[in-house]
């Protein structure tokens, strides 16, 4: 009776036991919150997901590999807030993420919504890597925690201005924008640039980037008889813009900037879009060592194209990763200044920072469509 009595309570307390030991196992595990802030509902909603898809992969890849950080295993799970491409939506989404306790955000996609979200990371101590903003003012704030992987528009739009007086050779050009911030500032850049390289700016035109019509203002510009027209905002009023220009018979050459390249441009402006001409941060993904990699496994996860800026989200994700693992921390205190001290070989180039958390040496590359497809004109490199 005695022995049958130890006896029977034994399987329950192996049971017992292996799952205080699972417990255990189960506690070490630390989740590391990466936040991410982009517009996934409203117009710029694909662009958003784009970004989150980037980072997705980023840190399924890092989870895959079982990290270890700080001596305890650790797992990367997003946490993604829709900023609306709205800059109070974005101040709303950047505190949800700091009230998260996020490790870094990647984000925003709007220079709209950029800068303000930016000074709440900043106040937080969180780092926040931007794929996609490209405004000059987002660097400037002195902001210890704030970096961007991706060329600004002074670079990009410069390089457009530039060419477009020395290459293109157009004596008078017309400007057009959607009164964002990343519009206006490119075209602000893009001025700049082609007045310093002698072109004549003949006419600046604005519309906003809910607007559908174009008529009014390139009506306007048809009556200056412009050699080429620049237009900073994004790929489908770009589109728009390029179709109504043939309808007027506005003969000049389109010159667009960041987020025109892609597909959506050709499907909206059809036949209307050879010629078309467009400068893109980053060199073409088809010359650099991992692009053709990262396409294919973009597609094969996601089922479908990746568009501008899933490959910066990608890195950005990557060298916070590689940011805590050299610190062997995840506290951001801890390891800012490894991420600040990056050297990192990416999909989208070498990433290294200036003190202003700018990429010290940039790239945009001209495009043109050429029988109903994107073609790389040239590639410009430098700070």
């Amino acid at each position: 009776m005695v022995s049958r009595f130890r006896i029977s309570p034994r399987p329950a307390f192996v049971a017992v036991s292996l799952m205080l030991m699972a417990g255990s196992v189960c506690a070490q595990t630390t989740e590391v919150k990466v936040g991410v802030a982009s517009p996934l509902t409203g117009a710029d909603a694909a662009y958003g997901k784009d970004i989150e898809d980037g980072v997705r992969l980023a840190l399924d890849e890092a989870n895959a590999a079982n990290p270890t950080i700080g001596g305890r295993k650790v797992k990367f799970v997003i946490d993604s807030q829709d900023d609306q491409a709205d800059p109070r939506a974005g101040v709303q989404a950047a505190q949800k993420l700091v009230d998260d306790k996020v490790a870094f955000v990647v984000g925003h996609f709007n220079s709209g919504t950029t800068i303000p979200a930016s000074q709440i990371y900043a106040k937080a101590g969180i780092p926040m890597i931007t794929p996609s903003a490209t405004n000059p003012v987002i660097t400037q704030a002195g902001f210890d925690t704030l970096y961007r992987v991706i060329a600004t528009d002074a670079q990009n739009a410069g390089n457009a201005g530039a060419y477009a007086a020395t290459v293109t050779k157009a004596k008078r050009i017309a400007v057009m924008d959607d009164r964002t911030a990343f519009g206006q500032g490119e075209a602000d850049e893009f001025i700049k640039a082609a007045k310093a390289h002698g072109a004549a700016i003949v006419d600046r035109e604005f519309t906003n980037d809910k607007a559908v019509d174009f008529s009014a203002q390139l009506t306007a510009i048809k009556s200056h008889q412009p050699d080429l027209l620049f237009f900073g905002g994004l790929d489908a009023q770009a589109a728009q813009v390029v179709k109504r220009m043939r309808q007027l018979d506005i003969k000049a050459q389109f010159v667009g900037g960041g987020g025109v390249k892609d597909a959506d441009f050709i499907k909206i402006a059809g036949p209307d879009a050879n010629g078309a001409q467009a400068w893109e941060y980053g060199q073409p993904m088809n010359v650099l060592p991992k692009g053709k990699d990262f396409e294919a496994k973009y597609k094969q996860k996601f089922g479908k194209d990746m568009l501008a800026y899933a490959p910066f989200a990608y890195d950005a994700a990557w060298i916070a990763i590689k940011a805590m693992e050299k610190a062997n921390s995840t506290d951001p205190a801890k390891f800012n200044a490894d991420l600040k001290a990056t050297d990192y070989q990416g999909v989208t180039g070498t990433i290294a920072f200036n003190k202003n958390g700018d990429l010290k040496n940039s790239s945009s590359t001209l495009y043109q469509v050429q029988n109903g497809k994107w073609v790389a004109v040239t590639t410009k490199t430098g700070d």
